[in-house]
């Protein structure tokens, strides 16, 4: 080499480190690159491909490229594959330069897209930075089809220089993301803390959750599903940043497949575009593959264990599939868990507080009107004993028993008010606090039950309060003293019977009486919890009732 060619290529090189150095965008400084290299070689045309998984290609950059390869706004350089492409997915770019025939070209002579400007082959430089292969540099320029090994030289320096520069743009793109994110993770934290309070239940705390993700992050898709006994369910969905989230039901087991291996591993998984797409279809908001090329999916698990929550997102670019999307994840998952033990939290204390005023109530009506109704009991005995004394009897005594007898209902009734406010024995169960207060009735109860299953605080209570109230029809109306209780417990509800063999009434299967306040309470406590009443009464059989409540299918 003369001493002038090596002070050429010493320029070449310093210019394009000093090109390299000045920009941390990669499209416009690879075109300012290529230019330059073109210019200072004195080849025509060159671009570069930034190249991925097989399938996965873009020209990110190209300069000075003849017609035929700018047909159909550079169709030919975004579809289809080629020799250099393939190689480099296959490991076959052996050489640090490769001169290849161009298979573009050829097929656009082929198919007459437009003048070649008598290109036909070109040297194809692997983009690497030490071991990691990123894409490839192409340059050409008219019949050349053989490059001096200056020339090769040359090339593979530039290549190197671009390949470290690309790494580093890439990692400063990273931190730069990952810094992002990280903001705007502290952003949603600080959001889900302030709109905490208006989530009454799980299903409230999926839609907030997706709700402000959506409004937080920049990702097109985002869902959160529930895990309960091994069946997964959409309970919130956003997609294309729409005004209204959705929710959904059950998913097939054929799209969360993927998804149940993401709960086992316990760590963020990557998702494709087509399972991202079928997810987003299930929730009736369908996305091209373009709009989602890619996804993550993390775990968040929740108490009690064996229930789970998964929370999906779509990326908006494979590109955007860096380690500081899953960390981000990964933190969203510990967050969105630490979040809904709060809400538990927030339901205890509220079952507290509601308990506490229950017992409050229940001691002064206790103190109060109970002490009252008793002392006015013994007052009207005692004023019945005196006028029944005389001869004659006193024509108030009728109407001191009278007065005795209400006072001692009333009291009676009290005592039960007084139980419902504040029940004790349900810490030991339903059905013995139920057997306990049947007793106290003077009645027989006979409980049984089949399934297990721990029921939720206020459905517990409300069966407890049907319960009582279908104990005292027995006593007040049955004509017997004897009653049965079942409690048949499933995955889905909870099912409670209050049979008796009593006098009966109506024969068949029937509406609840409206003129009947009992019943009609007992039927709103069951609405009230989603379920249902039923009433069965003959003169032969006797009378049950029967209440079946849903139990909840929310996150944990």
């Amino acid at each position: 080499m003369s001493h002038e060619a090596g002070m050429q290529e010493m320029y070449t090189l310093k210019t394009i480190a000093e090109t390299l150095n000045t920009s941390n965008d990669l499209s416009p400084m690879l075109d300012t690159v290529v230019g330059k290299l073109l210019e200072l070689t004195g080849l025509t045309t060159g671009w570069v491909f930034l190249i991925g998984g097989r399938g996965d290609y873009s020209c990110v950059s190209d300069h000075n490229l003849p017609p035929a390869l700018l047909h159909e706004e550079k169709e030919p350089m975004r579809c289809g594959t080629c020799w250099c492409v393939n190689r480099f997915w296959d490991g076959r770019l052996n050489n640090a330069v490769n001169i290849i025939n161009c298979k573009r070209l050829e097929e656009a002579t082929e198919h007459q897209w437009g003048d070649t400007h008598n290109i036909t082959h070109h040297a194809t430089v692997p983009l690497r930075s030490g071991d990691k292969m990123m894409g490839l540099l192409n340059v050409a320029a008219p019949g050349k089809e053989h490059f001096s090994d200056s020339e090769l030289a040359l090339l593979q320096a530039v290549a190197y220089q671009i390949g470290s520069a690309m790494e580093r743009m890439r990692l400063y793109s990273a931190e730069q993301r990952r810094a992002d994110l990280y903001a705007r993770l502290g952003e949603f934290s600080r959001s889900l803390g302030l709109n905490m309070n208006e989530c009454s239940n799980a299903d409230d705390m999926a839609r907030t959750v997706v709700k402000l993700l959506v409004q937080h992050f920049d990702w097109p898709f985002v869902a959160l599903l529930a895990q309960k006994n091994g069946t997964l369910s959409v309970q919130a969905a956003h997609a294309n940043r729409m005004e209204e989230t959705k929710t959904f039901c059950e998913i097939p087991p054929e799209v969360g497949r993927r998804l149940h291996r993401v709960i086992d591993s316990h760590r963020a998984a990557q998702l494709s575009s087509a399972e991202i797409g079928e997810l987003a279809a299930l929730c009736d908001t369908p996305l091209p593959v373009s709009v989602i090329p890619a996804g993550l999916a993390a775990a968040i698990p929740l108490s009690p264990p064996g229930e789970t929550a998964v929370l999906v997102v779509g990326l908006g670019s494979a590109s955007d599939l860096l380690q500081a999307d899953r960390e981000v994840m990964d933190a969203l998952a510990e967050h969105i868990t630490g979040s809904w033990e709060s809400l538990r939290l927030v339901d205890k204390r509220r079952e507290l507080t509601r308990l506490e005023e229950r017992n409050r109530l229940a001691r002064d009506l206790h103190d109060s009107v109970n002490q009252m109704l008793f002392s006015l009991s013994l007052t009207a005995k005692g004023a019945e004993r005196m006028l029944s004394g005389s001869a004659e009897l006193h024509p108030a005594a009728e109407a001191m028993r009278d007065i005795r007898s209400l006072s001692q209902e009333a009291l009676k009734e009290m005592r039960a008010l007084i139980m419902q406010l504040r029940p004790a024995g349900l810490e030991s169960g339903l059905l013995s606090a139920l057997q306990e207060y049947g007793t106290g009735q003077g009645l027989q109860v006979i409980v049984n039950r089949t399934g297990m299953c721990t029921l939720p605080r206020s459905i517990e209570e409300g069966l407890w309060r049907i319960g009582q109230e279908a104990l005292n029809n027995v006593r007040k109306h049955a004509g017997v003293t004897a009653a049965d209780i079942t409690l048949h417990l499933t995955d889905t509800e909870a099912v409670l019977v209050v049979a008796d063999r009593g006098k009966g009434g109506a024969k068949r299967r029937q509406a609840l009486p409206a003129s009947s306040l009992g019943l009609s309470i007992m039927r709103e406590r069951a609405q009230s919890l989603g379920g249902r009443l039923e009433l069965a009464s003959s003169s032969r059989k006797g009378t049950s009732v029967t209440v079946v409540i849903p139990l909840p299918s929310e996150l944990g």
